[in-house]
């Protein structure tokens, strides 16, 4: 294995001569609807506050009402689309993708959050109404009080109900460039569809020359039973012979995946490393706060990231660093450049609270090299 440093001239060069290539994506199955809050530290007016920036100074707080009582006041900053699938599909349609949804994006209707999303892709096919998210948002993180009710109506039977049965959801999947699984934690069925997907899709599917990627997404799986996480990680290596599966983690998932198979690592790249070797995929990419690695193929890559001290918006940001990657992969653009892409991605988002366009991209990547960020 072998670590190579990005040539952010090599993946400019690359994005302009593929930038109107045209993908064919698909992505699903969770929708929610987020509102981005700050927490008030102290209020000066009617009109002005102080935040709560670090979340020890909110846990303080919060530690301090034990066998008390405490107000806290919560200030909605942006109401959102939300929910991994969504903000993937947002950004993979900046991009120029034609992309098609499935998801819980509202019943009978669209929800309005996700009408801009919905103008922009191929089709959208709805499944249920959305979650909704308070993403208390932090210098150092966020906490994402989640409201899943409803969402165990993402069924199997439900998914192919609304892509018109069995051979049409295998049709449309065989088309697929891209197709992503993603936010398995807060889907109460989701083993369900991807081992049925397995079982009556993959017979449907003709082989094809090069194989399509699948990505999946765990969406933080603490909550979740070992035996449950570990049936999940089978699934995902299951779909290899039809896809090139990859699993996307944030740092704390990787270390939680990692204890599922015993793998204790000194260092976060060993860790990668053992987890990886332990999966039986194609890929692993992992994306901390200030960089992002990955293996595939059996090699391992790292890349730094344009580190945003103070970002407008962190919500998505995985999301995002998600799209870059998946788009990368998608147009055959290699695991190293793949992950400069999605830091890319990311860092143009937290700065500027929207996904970029490959144009934005192009510009970014101009900006990053001369130290303009």
């Amino acid at each position: 294995m072998s670590i190579v440093e990005a040539s952010k001239t090599e993946l400019h060069s690359q994005l302009s001569a593929k930038k109107d290539v045209k993908l064919n994506m698909i992505v699903g199955v969770d929708g929610f609807v987020d509102e981005i809050i700050h927490v008030v530290a102290q209020r000066k007016d009617f009109k002005s506050f102080t935040r709560i920036m670090n979340i020890e100074e909110f846990g303080n707080r919060i530690v301090r009402a034990a066998g008390l009582s405490t107000n806290i006041e919560l200030v909605t900053a942006q109401t959102k689309l939300g929910g991994n699938g969504p903000i993937l599909a947002n950004a993979l349609l900046e991009y120029g993708a034609d992309l098609s949804y499935i998801g819980a994006v509202g019943s009978p209707d669209i929800h309005p959050v996700f009408k801009p999303m919905s103008d922009k892709a191929a089709n959208v096919y709805s499944l249920c109404e959305p979650g909704h998210t308070d993403a208390l948002e932090f210098m150092d993180g966020k906490l994402m009080l989640g409201k899943h009710a409803g969402l165990d109506a993402i069924t199997w039977d439900r998914f192919k109900e609304v892509l018109g049965g069995l051979e049409k959801t295998a049709d449309t999947l065989s088309k697929a460039d891209l197709l992503a699984l993603v936010n398995w934690t807060m889907i109460p069925n989701m083993s369900d569809i991807w081992q049925s997907i397995i079982d009556e899709v993959f017979p449907l599917l003709p082989d094809r020359k090069e194989k399509p990627a699948i990505f999946f997404d765990l969406a933080d799986p603490e909550k979740r039973t070992i035996e449950d996480i570990r049936h999940a990680m089978d699934l995902i290596s299951k779909f290899e012979p039809k896809f090139k599966s990859i699993l996307g983690l944030n740092k704390k998932e990787l270390y939680e995946i990692a204890a599922v198979y015993g793998v204790a690592a000194e260092t976060f790249e060993d860790t990668l490393k053992y987890t990886y070797e332990k999966l039986g995929i194609y890929c692993l990419v992992v994306h901390p706060t200030k960089d992002a690695a990955c293996c595939a193929n059996g090699e391992y890559f790292h890349v730094d990231g344009p580190y945003c001290e103070k970002p407008v918006l962190t919500t998505g940001a995985g999301d995002n660093f998600n799209a870059g990657f998946c788009l990368g992969q998608a147009l055959g653009i290699s695991p190293l450049n793949s992950l400069l892409l999605g830091v890319s991605t990311s860092g143009f988002y937290v700065r500027n609270a929207k996904s970029p366009s490959i144009d934005d991209l192009l510009k970014f990547l101009i900006d990053w090299e001369s130290g303009k960020l």
